[in-house]
């Protein structure tokens, strides 16, 4: 059995290979002519991957990216997808967040779409801006409650968060004390109510939210509370519990957002924390990663076929492995265009 490694590049899909986790080569490379901001992988066929362009919506691989199809080709759907997530019990059921601000949701496996017009039922959705003028105000995470499917959460940039409980038909806004540049969402595996997110920073380089870059709510996102306030560092984009060890919590942290780093010649001064008590505390990862702070990481993964096997990916197109949980880490003997999304599978 190998290991695969789906990257979403600036650059299109790279499909990684490795038979001992440590040895990687370059299987596949498609979609050259697109970012792709997000790689999602069928839950159910690991050869079976959409990748979300910003500009060309949603493709297709069947054959772990050997080539690629768009299934609603001619049809309505998302164009600019900045995020994708499946359905946790529906492998046909995927939903993508956009640019500008849409969701959308398919039940038949990318082939048709529905916008979810309700989003725009919150008068203050219409009124998020975005300070960089390329980009759009976006969705960037969209993630579904595994206990109850119709309970999501949308992380809009720059604008704080939305919540359904009833699979899209009305939401609510969620921006009590919390940082509004959220990145990443994530739910506990053992309680729906809790929820860790990381975020930019914006608020707090001006002052006006009580923490830095993460925060978790344990009443379904009513009341938030700072995390990780160990750390002066205000950035951030990974987020990722531990497949078996629901305790275990990563992040990565930097000092500043991306303009600032330009300012320092592209130095992130980043590293990788992690939490052993569902982010009471938090403490710094040693190792070949964080070593290379001069990059961002900006996905994980687990292989899921041996959980304590996990994977990073920095903004630069380095890959690091580490097969203890993230104790110790090892640069991979390859590297791929500037990335934003990495993902794991094992055929």
């Amino acid at each position: 059995m190998a290991s695969i490694l789906y990257v979403g590049s600036d650059e299109g899909v790279v499909t990684l290979k490795s038979e001992d986790g440590r040895n990687w080569k370059e299987e596949h490379h498609g979609l050259k002519q697109w970012a792709v901001p997000e790689v999602a992988v069928a839950p159910d066929a690991p050869n079976k991957v959409y990748a979300g362009t910003r500009g060309d919506g949603v493709w297709l691989s069947e054959d772990f990216g050997a080539s690629w199809k768009k299934p609603c080709y001619g049809k309505r759907g998302p164009g600019k997808v900045r995020c994708l997530s499946f359905d946790p019990h529906d492998a046909n059921t995927l939903y993508a967040g956009t640019e500008p601000i849409d969701v959308f949701v398919s039940r038949d496996g990318a082939k048709s779409w529905e916008r979810l017009d309700s989003v725009w039922n919150i008068p203050w959705v219409s009124t998020i801006t975005y300070p960089v003028a390329v980009v759009e105000p976006h969705v960037r995470d969209i993630t579904i409650d595994p206990k109850d499917t119709k309970t999501m959460y949308v992380a809009l940039q720059v604008g704080y968060m939305i919540k359904t409980t009833d699979g899209g038909k009305n939401w609510e806004l969620l921006n009590q004390n919390l940082d509004c540049d959220v990145h990443t969402i994530v739910l506990h595996p053992d309680d729906g109510n809790k929820i860790f997110i990381a975020t930019g920073g914006h608020d707090c380089r001006a002052g006006t939210a009580p923490g830095r870059a993460l925060y978790s709510s344990s009443d379904g996102g009513k009341n938030w509370a700072p995390m990780a306030a160990e750390f002066k560092e205000e950035y951030s984009v990974p987020l990722a519990i531990h497949p078996t060890k629901h305790n275990v919590v990563y992040s990565a942290l930097a000092n500043g957002q991306p303009g600032a780093w330009r300012k320092r010649n592209g130095d992130a001064q980043a590293f990788l924390i992690q939490s052993t008590d569902a982010g009471k505390t938090w403490k710094k990862l040693d190792g070949a990663v964080s070593q290379a702070s001069h990059s961002f990481v900006e996905s994980f993964a687990f292989d899921p076929a041996n959980s304590d096997r996990m994977y990073a990916a920095q903004r630069n197109g380095d890959l690091f492995g580490s097969t203890d949980s993230g104790d110790s880490w090892f640069k991979l003997n390859l590297n791929v265009p500037e990335l934003s999304d990495l993902k794991a599978a094992h055929a």
